[in-house]
């Protein structure tokens, strides 16, 4: 099964299990860090914001947090939380942001870009682009024995793992990781100062 949403609605309640793996708590405290300071005393758009598990990490420091998601299911798991800060939610498709507005300092995506398929990143970076002047994008780097093994390769490149949540069911999730410069390449567009920096376990970048 290819179905990204459901995957994701069904996988709402043991999605956060993820970020409890002991060999990346050191890495993720450096991202949780970094993206802390990136959007201090700034308006912020999250795009596929999930659980709210960076919506937390940002409400901390940014000035306000518009969480967005398709899926209420996640988006009722991130509406338990506690903030520290001023924090919005609503129900929104990643291909429709149109219909959210503009105007924010910053415009995240958390673990998104890697479900894009590689011929439509470029323009996925741009639609949140149009959105506020700054893009900060994190995501998984491929790590043997952590991640998740490619169990597919399609043409043009994308690969895909297969993932079995708590209940048996096994979904094939596109699943894409960087290559040399890719990155970089799809936030040309955005502007001249462009970041990208590896935490091990995980990337971030940010253009604008």
């Amino acid at each position: 099964m290819t179905d990204l949403p459901e995957y994701y609605r069904r996988r709402a309640r043991e999605y956060d299990a993820v970020y409890a793996k002991p060999e990346r708590q050191d890495d993720l405290r450096r991202l949780r860090s970094a993206v802390a300071e990136l959007v201090r005393g700034k308006t912020v758009l999250e795009v596929a914001a999930g659980t709210g598990y960076w919506t937390a990490v940002m409400a901390g420091t940014a000035r306000s947090v518009l969480a967005t998601d398709l899926a209420e299911e996640t988006l009722a798991v991130a509406r338990e939380r506690a903030y520290s800060g001023e924090v919005s939610f609503r129900t929104a498709d990643v291909a429709q942001l149109d219909e959210v507005g503009g105007g924010f300092d910053v415009v995240f995506a958390g673990f998104f870009w890697s479900h894009v398929p590689r011929a439509e990143t470029a323009e996925f970076v741009q639609r949140l682009g149009r959105c506020g002047r700054q893009v900060v994008l994190i995501d998984n780097l491929y790590v043997e024995g952590s991640s998740s093994p490619v169990t597919s390769v399609r043409p043009g490149g994308d690969t895909y793992q297969t993932r079995r949540l708590a209940d048996g069911s096994a979904y094939e999730i596109l699943k894409n990781f960087p290559q040399p410069g890719t990155v970089e390449a799809d936030l040309r567009a955005l502007g001249s100062e462009i970041r990208f920096e590896e935490f091990g376990y995980y990337w971030l970048a940010s253009a604008g």
